[in-house]
């Protein structure tokens, strides 16, 4: 008698780059990379935190590389950035953006990454338009609430909302529009 086993296999990310080799992995973080930085040119000066394009990116970068490759992606662009390449909201660079108003925002991008990552694996992607969304603006949220975090350590709590929360959040639903949008179109074109 033959056995068969049946095998259920989930893709990581929406390109399902787990099983492809180390230089497949490492161009995917280069243009992971670029793809960042190039979102944070695209902004709307505020005070005292812009808005940028950053979480659109954060996120797609996690749905489609998957929670483990996206974060590793993300932290790199952010180490770029931090060494002083100009990859930051309008083109900034250095170590100093990492402790000022902008820090809980820099340091939320790893983990609303990887959390848009571990969900669009979990099948929280292009199939279900509706949890895309959701998977979108839970990053979103994750990049408001340790953004707002950190501004209330250096302004108090209820600027940091009104500044660094409420202006944001119209863009945050939209941008969750169009990630989920995208991830819907890929998910469709890649399969």
């Amino acid at each position: 008698m033959v056995e068969v086993k049946i095998v259920a296999t989930r893709r990581v990310g929406l390109l399902d780059l787990g099983e492809r080799s180390l230089a497949w992995k490492a161009g995917a973080l280069v243009l992971g990379t670029l793809f960042l930085a190039l979102s944070s040119y695209v902004e709307v000066p505020m005070v005292p935190v812009p808005m940028t394009m950053q979480t659109l990116a954060v996120t797609l970068v996690g749905a489609l590389y998957g929670w483990r490759l996206g974060g590793l992606t993300i932290a790199a662009w952010l180490l770029e950035g931090a060494l002083g390449l100009p990859v930051l909201a309008g083109g900034a660079a250095g170590a100093r953006h990492f402790v000022g108003p902008t820090a809980g925002y820099l340091f939320a991008f790893v983990p609303a990454g990887a959390l848009v990552g571990w969900l669009t694996e979990r099948g929280w992607n292009g199939t279900r338009p509706a949890l895309a969304f959701a998977a979108a603006l839970a990053g979103n949220a994750v990049c408001l609430v340790f953004g707002a975090a950190w501004l209330a350590l250096l302004v108090g709590p209820e600027p940091a909302i009104s500044s660094g929360v409420t202006p944001f959040l119209l863009g945050a639903v939209l941008k969750s529009i169009l990630a989920a949008a995208l991830v819907s179109v890929l998910w469709k074109r890649v399969r």
